[in-house]
Order: structure tokens, then C-alpha cells, then sequence
């Protein structure tokens, strides 16, 4: 029996490395991509309008954790992150999660120096001039997360599909993806910044959750086009046992932890939670984005216990948010 069970094992961990081979292949193969991208697009405008938010996110949440939703009492982390979804607004999380106006936010906190180097601003694809960009720039659409050109080589890119898969992503709103309300408004815009790497062609993402003020615990993300790994510790820099499904590593603390962390806690004070994300390359610090719901707040913790132990850190507030729509919901 306990044969069998380890076999069962063993071939669902094959099945995850097999995905995982095949979805770093298709990721490379430019047309798949743009191809992806469009029937995202379409299939998701158009379930958009078939659904409340309240049944998406239920049905959703079901999906992606295999746990059902509380909302009347939600306890986990991510059961409180669908709450505030649902209920709570906040005008300064719009302008914080678009990539280009969170810029402004971080000046006006009196960091400018955070900024990376801005190299051009576009409201339109055709309107980048690629023979005037640098060899090496990255490029990143303003009313998402995580959807990025990192060029390292300007004659190695295909910039005709890129401009295809560009188009695509300015078609699109995140909203509907996991309904995210601070991305329904967003104007998209395209951002232009120099290339910064930390000396051997990577660059490590240092996210730090907060709650409720409170700088917590970092998320790790090194690899991040190429074979994922990621990490969790805590703001002493002990590595946490817990997972959300990629691959673990050792990361050594970073020389200005305790600067980005006092830095978090300058920029979060009014948020009930938000991730702020870092790079930190020697002695520099460069600002990268601020997060309210990461993977659409449906991360599946691994151990579970985790979930609960986060949910009892974040404190939901008490005003800010929708009461008649809070009890019309849970009533």
C-alpha cells in the first residue's frame, strides 16, 4: 500500500515537472503567446459579462485553493483578501496599481530616488521608435502586473511579434481576470525603463507583505522568465516552511533589507494589506510595484496553516467599506 502511494506520488510530481517543461517552452514560442493573449482577451470579456463579482470570485476561489469562501467570517489570508475585493474601496490603491502613476505616489512619499530611469511613456505601440531605443531596456504596460519585455539584446528580439503580443495587452483589463476593482479604470499606458540586473544577467525581486502597516514577511523571486524558484522569509531572515507552488532557494539576506523594509513601512500605513516589491542591486534600491492582491489573492499556501496564520495577522477595516453591500451578500 504505502508502495502504491509513494508510485501515485511520484507521477504527480512528474506530471507537475512535465507541465511546468512544456508551459517554459510554449512561453518562448512568440506566436503561441500573442495567440494565448488574444483568447484570454475575448473569452474573459466575455465571461465577464455572464457574472457577478460575488459568483466569480466564490467560484474562483473554489477552483484555485479547493477550500470554500467565507465571507460573512472569513479567517484565511486569502478569504480576507476577497473580502476586501469586494467591500472596500480606497481611491489611492487605482493609483498605485497602475505601474506608471504609482511613480508619482513614490515621489510625493519623497523617494524619487527609488525610481528607475524612465527612458519613454507611450499611449500607443507604433508610437516607440525601436531604433532609437537602447540595446538593453525593459518594457512593461502600465495597467498590469507581471507582463514585461526584459531586453538584453536589441538585435536578438523579435520586435514584429512583440508588437503584436504589446497591441494584445493594451486590449486588455485585468478587472476580469480575478476582479480586481483597482484595475477596472486603468488607462494603459507603455513604460520604457533602463535595464538593471544584478551583475550576472538576473534580478531578484524582494516583495514585502504588509499588513495593516506592518512589514511582515518577504517574498523571494529570483529566475523569474526562466526556471521560477521562489522563497518566503521572515523580516529577520529566517526561511518560512511554506510554499505556493514553485520551486524553493536559498536566497542570501540582501545588504539593504532593513532599509526596504523601514521604506515599506513609509509607503503602507493607510492600507489594510499590500505587497511592496524591491530590487535591490549592491547598494542601490529601486522601487518596482505595489501589489493589494497577489495572484488575485487565490495563492494555495502549502501547509495550509500558513493561510490561517497570515489571516490572523490582517485586521479588516472598519470603515472605507460597503455595509449594505456587505450584508446584502452575507445575509
Amino acid at each position: 500500500m504505502k508502495i502504491q502511494l509513494i508510485c501515485k506520488k511520484i507521477g504527480r510530481m512528474e506530471s507537475v515537472l512535465i507541465k511546468k517543461t512544456i508551459k517554459n517552452k510554449l512561453k518562448k514560442n512568440l506566436l503561441v503567446v500573442y495567440i494565448w493573449n488574444e483568447y484570454r482577451r475575448i473569452h474573459g470579456n466575455r465571461e465577464a459579462k455572464k457574472i457577478t463579482d460575488k459568483e466569480f470570485i466564490i467560484s474562483e476561489y473554489r477552483r484555485r485553493t479547493g477550500n470554500d469562501l467565507s465571507l460573512k467570517n472569513p479567517i484565511r489570508f486569502t478569504e480576507k483578501l476577497q473580502w476586501l475585493k469586494l467591500f472596500y474601496r480606497d481611491d489611492v490603491m487605482e493609483k498605485c496599481s497602475d505601474k506608471y502613476t504609482a511613480r508619482f505616489y513614490v515621489e510625493e512619499q519623497g523617494h524619487k530616488e527609488l525610481l528607475n530611469d524612465l527612458i519613454g511613456v507611450y499611449d500607443d505601440v507604433n508610437e516607440i521608435d525601436f531604433d532609437k531605443l537602447p540595446n538593453q531596456f525593459v518594457l512593461k504596460v502600465s495597467h498590469v502586473g507581471g507582463w514585461n519585455i526584459v531586453c538584453k539584446d536589441k538585435t536578438k528580439l523579435n520586435w514584429f511579434m512583440y508588437k503584436k503580443i504589446i497591441k494584445s495587452w493594451m486590449k486588455q483589463n485585468l478587472y476580469v481576470y480575478g476582479r480586481e476593482w483597482n484595475y477596472k479604470n486603468l488607462t494603459p499606458k507603455i513604460i520604457i525603463e533602463k535595464y538593471i540586473d544584478s551583475g550576472d544577467g538576473q534580478l531578484t525581486d524582494y516583495k514585502i507583505f504588509c499588513f495593516n502597516g506592518n512589514p511582515e514577511f518577504v517574498q523571494v523571486d529570483r529566475d523569474r522568465f526562466q526556471g521560477h524558484k521562489r522563497a518566503f522569509y521572515s523580516m529577520e531572515w529566517e526561511k518560512l516552511d511554506f510554499s505556493t507552488g514553485y520551486d524553493t532557494v536559498d536566497e542570501q539576506c540582501p545588504c539593504e533589507l532593513g532599509k526596504m523594509k523601514k521604506l515599506a513601512a513609509e509607503f503602507v500605513e493607510r492600507f489594510a494589506f499590500v505587497r511592496v516589491d524591491f530590487y535591490n542591486v549592491g547598494k542601490e534600491i529601486y522601487f518596482g510595484e505595489f501589489t493589494y492582491f497577489p495572484d488575485c489573492g487565490f495563492y494555495k499556501y502549502d501547509p495550509d496553516k500558513w493561510d490561517y496564520y497570515w489571516g490572523r495577522l490582517l485586521e479588516l477595516p472598519q470603515e472605507n467599506y460597503n455595509k449594505e453591500l456587505l450584508a446584502k451578500i452575507v445575509n
